[in-house]
This record gives C-alpha cells, structure tokens and sequence, in this order.
C-alpha cells in the first residue's frame, strides 16, 4: 500500500495537542523532551495552554512542528509507512515534511522552525495586518477582488477557498466587497502572513537559512511555491525563503501528490483539517487523521 503523509500549519493547533502519545509512548516523549530543552517551556505551552500562548506565531510553528514529527515517528516505527512515498504539508507544515524527509535533522528543523516564527512575529509586530476567508466563488474573482482592494492572496486552500492577506484595513475594504462569495470571513489572526507585509520576516530568514546544510529529500516533496515536487536542495532553501511572502498553493500540491497514486495519507496533527480539505481537491483521496495515540494503535490506548 502506497502512503504519503500530511502536516497542517498554523491555525490548525490546539492545547493538549500531542499529549497521548508523549504519556503512552517513549519515543515521541523523547522528541517533546529534546525540544523543550532547545525550546524552554514550550513542553507545557503545547500540553497546557493557555491558548492565547499557543496561539502566539513564535510559540505555535515549534510546538506543530514537534507533533507533526512525533506523530510520524510513530507511524514510521508501527510499520504504517513502509511503502511512503511523498511528504507535503501546508505552510509551516512543509519544514515538517522537509524534516521527514531528511533535507535536514529533527533538531536543525526546530531550529528553522524556532527562528521563523520568531521573525514571522516581528514582522506581525511592525505591521497592521489581516487575513480573510473567501468561500465559494472562483480563483479568477478572488484574483481580481485581491487587484481591486491592493491586497495578496495568501492561500489558495482548495476549489471555493482562497484566503486575502494585506493591509487591516485593506482586508477589511475586500471583505465589504466580496459579494461574489458565498461568504467572506475575516480570520483571527495575528497579522498578514504569506503577503508583502512579512517582507521584513523574509529577507531575515534568507540571511539564517543561507550556512545550514540542505541534503536532498529522501522522499518526494512539494513546495508551496510552485505546487510542484522539488528535489534540488537550493531550490528547496529558495523556496522556503520565499513561501514566507507567497501565495500557499496547497490545492495544487495535493493535486500533484494525488498523481502518485497514494493509497492512504496519513495526516499528523490536530483538528483534520488537511483531510477536510482534500476531499474538497480529491474526492477519491483517503486521508486518515493521526491525532491522538488510541486513534493510531491500541496498544498505545491511554492508560486508566
């Protein structure tokens, strides 16, 4: 059975996220461990909340990442990807995917990760940004829509969802004009990712990737970019750079990763919302979410 896997980004964490594997398992205990000690205290922020700390750029990457990698771990070890094809993840999901696939280390990949949250929250910091939700309508009108308003497309999710970053206020002008769209939803968020306003978190971000050593990926990969597989380590490093002010292709990723024939993608996070998403790309794609231990094995059932 062929096998792919699938990471979220942010927007899909939530408190408690992770916690059944690290108390039933040793070997994810032994990745959360190893990231709190680089990451102090993000253990509990993770385990414990508050949500508001979650939910902070800098604090959020790192702890979606650490869950992401753990869970994998843990369907690599139970012999559920032995036939993996393909690694590909939404956003902050696609340095999980990287990490997988051995572009670069578990402990580098929370450094990568640890740092662009950081500058991503700077950069929401220096900025008055906003992002919005368009359901239902086409590419072609939000495209227009983003001209008219001067504002990015940031996501484009999947048929009928494509998310505007720009300017609050510009953002707001969009979603007053949105009446092509079933419905316009202005997004709890801290700023303007994947737009020109994250410029500042992007050229920053080129400075600290540039000595770390990229490897070529054991696996296929997409880059959000391009919606296309990439294998060329300097072409991975570029586009993670750019990603950062870029539209987030995930409908063409998925489509792309379909055509590997993929029997099963395993999508490791919280909240489903990758799987929500691919039936809406794919209709025949099967995404089986891994969020919790019981839900992978039962052998790793929480204890009474």
């Amino acid at each position: 059975m062929k096998t792919g896997i699938l990471f979220s980004g942010q927007g899909a964490q939530m408190v408690g996220m992770g916690r059944s594997f690290y108390e039933n398992s040793a070997l994810a205990r032994s990745y959360f461990d190893r990231a709190n000690e680089m990451l102090p205290g993000l253990r509990d922020i993770c385990f414990d909340g508050p949500e508001e700390r979650l939910t902070e750029t800098s604090f959020c990457q790192p702890a979606l990442y650490v869950t992401g990698y753990a869970i994998f771990k843990e369907l690599e070890t139970h012999g559920h990807l032995n036939q993996c094809s393909v690694a590909l993840g939404l956003s902050l999901g696609e340095l999980t995917a990287l990490a997988v696939a051995e572009v670069y280390s578990f402990e580098t990949g929370l450094q990568i990760v640890a740092e662009r949250g950081r500058l991503m929250q700077e950069a929401c910091n220096q900025t008055s940004g906003a992002m919005a939700s368009l359901i239902g309508g086409s590419l072609e009108e939000a495209t227009v829509l983003a001209a008219s308003c001067d504002v990015d497309i940031a996501n484009i999710n999947c048929p009928g969802q494509v998310v505007l970053s720009g300017e609050k206020g510009k953002i707001a002008e969009a979603v007053r004009r949105a009446t092509a769209f079933k419905r316009a939803i202005p997004l709890n968020v801290a700023g303007a990712y994947h737009s020109r306003l994250m410029e500042p978190a992007r050229k920053a971000f080129e400075a600290f990737l540039s000595p770390i050593p990229f490897a070529e990926p054991r696996l296929r990969v997409l880059s959000n970019v391009t919606g296309d597989f990439i294998s060329d380590p300097e072409a991975i490093r570029q586009a993670l750079v750019q990603q950062v002010v870029s539209t987030v292709r995930w409908d063409d990723c998925m489509r792309a990763a379909c055509t590997l024939g993929i029997d099963t993608f395993y999508e490791c996070g919280p909240n489903k919302v990758l799987a929500g998403l691919a039936k809406r790309i794919d209709k025949n794609a099967n995404v089986v979410p891994v969020e919790t231990a019981d839900a992978l094995m039962p052998s790793l059932s929480p204890r009474p």
